[in-house]
This record gives C-alpha cells, sequence and structure tokens, in this order.
C-alpha cells in the first residue's frame, strides 16, 4: 500500500474502534472474566458460538432469549447449545455438513444456529411461508444432513425430507412427535466445553423469490467485527440492550438483528408470531431499546390508532429499524409522529447485505429515501455500459462492502463490475447524497416508447389518503408493448372508483404514468417478509 492508503487504512480503524466503544460493547469487566472472554473469541473467533460464550462469561445471569416460554439466561443458553451440538455430533453431524432450520422466532431458532456455530456445520434458514413443492425443490438442491423444524411444518417436512435426520424444535406441550425433540437431545446431551471446529461453518440465507424461485445466497462467518460497526456507525444501538425482534429470524434482516445482539450481549424479545398489539406490549413490557420490523409490521402497528398505541410505555424505545422491502415516505412520517425520531431504514439485499441506511434525519429531510451508505461501504450508480452515471442522473445500483454473499448455492451469482456487486435495482442520489430506489432493473416497463417504474406510481398511490396499500406491474398491451395496471387496497370505509386513482395520478405525475388499469382488492399477496409478490398478481392478468 502507498503511504495515503495507509492514512486511509488507519482512519477506517479508528473509525472502527470508535463506532464500537459508542456501544458500551467494550467497556471494562473484571480481569479474569476478560481475559477468558478474550480466549473464547480467539478459541471461536467472531461467531455465534464465541458470542454465547463470552457473554456467559461476563454476564451469567442476565437474560439472553424471553420467548413463549420464558427467560433463559446467557449461562442456560450457553449450557444448552453444548449440550445440543454434542448430541447432534452423536447423531451424525459434523464440520461441513448442511442443516436446514425450519423455525419461527423462538428459543429453538437460536440453540439450532448456535449448536451449529459449535459444530462447524452450515445453517440453512428455511422460509416458514413455504409450500410444499418449494420445500422440497429447496432440500433437493441444497441436500442438507438435518432438517431442524417446528412441528406445525410437519407435514411439509414429511414431502420433502425423506431420507434425511429430523429434529422437532418447538412442538405443543402434550403433542406427540415421530421425531426427536430438541429439548429431549438438550437434556441428556454433555454440556462440557466443546472444542472448536478447524473451519466456521456457513449461514445460507434465501432470497425472497417473489419473482421465480428461492436461491441460496451464502457467505462466510466474518473474520472480524468491522461489519458489524458498519450497521452500528449508522443504527445507535447499544450494549446490554433488549432487542425485540418480529421480523422473522429466517430473513436475511431479522438474522441481521441476531448477530448485532450477539456481540452486544442484548437480551433479545421473541414472539413466534406477530401480532401488532402484542409486540407494543412486549416491548414496554421488557423495556426494549430496539425494534427490528419489516414495512407491513410497521403499518399494522399504526393501524391499532393512537389511542391503543398511548396505551402502552415505549420510552425505552429508541431505534425501530425496517428493512426487507420498500419504505413509502408517508409511512415513515406517520411512523415518526406517532414513536419520535427513532425510524432507521436499511436498503440492502441478502446478496449485497446492506447498502445504505436512512436515519431519522434523512427521512424527515426527504421522505422516502434509502439514505446513504454506512462506514466502509461503497455505492455506485452505473450505466449499461458499467459507467459511472452523472449526478443526479438514475442508474444501476452497485455495492461494495465486507458481507457481500459468496456466490448462489445452486451455482452463479449477480454481476459484479469493479468489484461491486449488482442489487438489481435502480436509484439515484439527490443533491445531498441520498440514495433513491426507482425500482427493479427488470421491472421497468417501455409504454408507447417511454420509460417507467412502477416504484414511483406505488409511492405516490401510497400517500393518498383513502389507499391502504397498493402495488403496480407491468403488463402486455398490444397498442404500448406494455401498459401500467394498478392493484389497490382501500383504507376501510373510504370511496374511491378507478377514475379516481387514475386522475390522482394524472395530477401529480406524467400522463404516460397513468395506471390503464386500476383493481381493487382487499389485501395484496406478500411473501412472510412483507414483500408484495408480483408475480403472483401478473399473473391475475
Amino acid at each position: 500500500m502507498n503511504p495515503q492508503q495507509v492514512t486511509q487504512q488507519v482512519l477506517y480503524k479508528a473509525h472502527v474502534a470508535r463506532t464500537l466503544l459508542a456501544t458500551g460493547m467494550l467497556r471494562p469487566t473484571r480481569p479474569d472474566k476478560a481475559v477468558r472472554s478474550a480466549v473464547a473469541l480467539r478459541r471461536w473467533g467472531p461467531t455465534p458460538a464465541a458470542a454465547y460464550a463470552g457473554a456467559a462469561i461476563r454476564y451469567p445471569d442476565r437474560a439472553a432469549i424471553v420467548d413463549d416460554r420464558g427467560t433463559l439466561t446467557f449461562s442456560e443458553v450457553q449450557l444448552r447449545t453444548n449440550a445440543l451440538a454434542a448430541e447432534l455430533a452423536r447423531a451424525g453431524i459434523g464440520e461441513h455438513d448442511g442443516v436446514a432450520i425450519m423455525c419461527r422466532n423462538h428459543r429453538g431458532f437460536i440453540d439450532a444456529t448456535v449448536a451449529c456455530s459449535k459444530l462447524g456445520a452450515s445453517a440453512l434458514y428455511l422460509n416458514t411461508a413455504f409450500a410444499a413443492p418449494q420445500l422440497a425443490e429447496v432440500l433437493a438442491r441444497e441436500q442438507p444432513t438435518a432438517v431442524i423444524y417446528d412441528d406445525e411444518f410437519s407435514e411439509l417436512v414429511d414431502a420433502g425430507a425423506e431420507g434425511r435426520k429430523r429434529f422437532v424444535a418447538w412442538h405443543e406441550p402434550g403433542a406427540g412427535s415421530s421425531d426427536p425433540l430438541l429439548e429431549d437431545l438438550i437434556a441428556r446431551g454433555d454440556p462440557s466445553e466443546r472444542p472448536p471446529p478447524a473451519e466456521k461453518g456457513r449461514v445460507v440465507i434465501l432470497t425472497s423469490g417473489t419473482t421465480g424461485a428461492p436461491k441460496g445466497a451464502a457467505r462466510k462467518e466474518p473474520d472480524s467485527l468491522e461489519p458489524m460497526a458498519a450497521m452500528l456507525s449508522k443504527i445507535p444501538l447499544r450494549a446490554q440492550g433488549a432487542t425485540m425482534i418480529a421480523a422473522p429470524m429466517f430473513h436475511s434482516w431479522g438474522f441481521a438483528h441476531f448477530s448485532l445482539a450477539l456481540p452486544l450481549s442484548s437480551t433479545l424479545v421473541l414472539r413466534r408470531k406477530f401480532d401488532p398489539e402484542d409486540t407494543l406490549r412486549a416491548v414496554a413490557h421488557h423495556g426494549a431499546s430496539a425494534l427490528a420490523l419489516v414495512p407491513v409490521m410497521l403499518q399494522r402497528i399504526l393501524e391499532l390508532g393512537p389511542d391503543t398505541i398511548a396505551r402502552y410505555d415505549l420510552h425505552a424505545l429508541k431505534v425501530i429499524a425496517l428493512s426487507g422491502s420498500a419504505l413509502p415516505g408517508e409511512l415513515a412520517t406517520r411512523a415518526m409522529d406517532a414513536f419520535g425520531d427513532v425510524l432507521y431504514n436499511l436498503y440492502g439485499s441478502t446478496e449485497v447485505a446492506w447498502a445504505t441506511i436512512a436515519t431519522p434525519e434523512d427521512l424527515r429531510a426527504a421522505p422516502g429515501t434509502a439514505g446513504r451508505p454506512p462506514l466502509g461501504t461503497v455505492v455506485k450508480l452505473l450505466d449499461d455500459d458499467g459507467r459511472e452515471v452523472g449526478p443526479q442522473q438514475a442508474g444501476r445500483i452497485f455495492v461494495a462492502n465486507e458481507m457481500m454473499f459468496d456466490g448462489y448455492t445452486g451455482g452463479g451469482g449477480k454481476e459484479i463490475i469493479g468489484g461491486l456487486m449488482s442489487t438489481g435495482d435502480v436509484g439515484h442520489f439527490d443533491p445531498d447524497g441520498r440514495l433513491f430506489v426507482d425500482g427493479r432493473d427488470d421491472e421497468m416497463i417501455v409504454s408507447g416508447g417511454e420509460n417507467v417504474f412502477p416504484r414511483e406510481v406505488e409511492d405516490l398511490l401510497a400517500d393518498h389518503e383513502a389507499i391502504e396499500d397498493a402495488a403496480v406491474v407491468g403488463v402486455p398491451d398490444e397498442e404500448f408493448g406494455e401498459r401500467l395496471k394498478a392493484f389497490v387496497v382501500r383504507r376501510n370505509g373510504a370511496e374511491l372508483d378507478e377514475e379516481a386513482v387514475k386522475h390522482y395520478v394524472r395530477d401529480n405525475l406524467a400522463r404516460f404514468k397513468v395506471p390503464r388499469d386500476v383493481v381493487f382488492v382487499a389485501e395484496l399477496p406478500r411473501n412472510a417478509t412483507g414483500k408484495v409478490l408480483k408475480r403472483v398478481l401478473r399473473a391475475e392478468e
């Protein structure tokens, strides 16, 4: 490296250190505990195994998990996952083996994840909304050695997991199961400390599958805490707080908050199923300082109304963290008016992890923005020839950071230009350097010779006082090549017809952006992370 690069690297490392210090995770502790924690980190690396080993040393009696079945301390989780890893090893699961995990948000998800980390096995997270054909397709492609699942998914697993080792993570009291229960394995397993594996396992998160079959996006465990510092440079999470993860943990956003909570020794508050008011109740009862959601969950919480929201003491809540799907500017403003300026919105993808993060200041100044790149992240907008576009011009979004995926498990990957990876979206920067996502590059339609992104029309419709939800797709048109078709959910009691919707768009956007068709529906089809399934809407053409 030349002297300038050395200086930049030193400044970057210093910024990382300041960011981590600000969280409180590096606060002084008893010398003997500090030494033992350092030994655990050196042995295991920055993995879930190391995080729970270290937290059990420093804070053995602190609550680690609060779920529908009660509370587990860090010491208890450490012993449980040692015992589970021992029994899974006895069942024949070891380094480099794949373990599919199909669990809702509860202790079993964490037990399975940490046990895999201790074994050096790779964890494959399955979407709990899968139908039997999707599950069978993913298992056939990924070929995991074992499947750990919640008992409610037993029929799905029966259809796709034949010939694999099977274990039940969650079952209702009194319900029988032909497969071994994790709790039974934990009860009889050896809780002694385990030797670390020769090589760390991988984490495989599935893409959302909104436009096709879900793909496995694999990435190795990080080698340092620098990726964590990137997130914390924009989202002010603090050590030893409580984080409620309402977003599904099998999804990259929910899993990111699980990963962030580990080195912070945060208490994780989990519920197996999302309920808007129960979420507020849990946040208030446990004094959660952070709440991780996908936008549709936030929308449903706001639908409770100000009187219901006001029943709950949310003074400890400092961060509402969103990702997973587009955040309409109107929703961001309503949320901050209700809860204060505590909203943070991350834009990224399963493949690139993160690209930009919008802070409350960004969202107030420019509602609908995706924000700015965090520490150590580069975002560029490129044209079709791979050249960077000029100021305030639209281009394809490319990202470089430390957590980009290694490629799809079935082969292939995303386009890479100059070390930056495509997100598959098109966007533009405003004069202050904030990113706006205009839409998917494969969703742009050409209608009568004009380029149109459905996202712009969706954002406008979301601001209409009579519209609860909306999605816009491109469909074939004999005259114009393609045309826009809008699917609209009215607010309760609202009166709105097709011509009123078209008139509203015509008054605010160019005429070629007015949907030719408007269909009113009771709700939009969404996957478990809140993304609209546009392939389902197009099939209605």
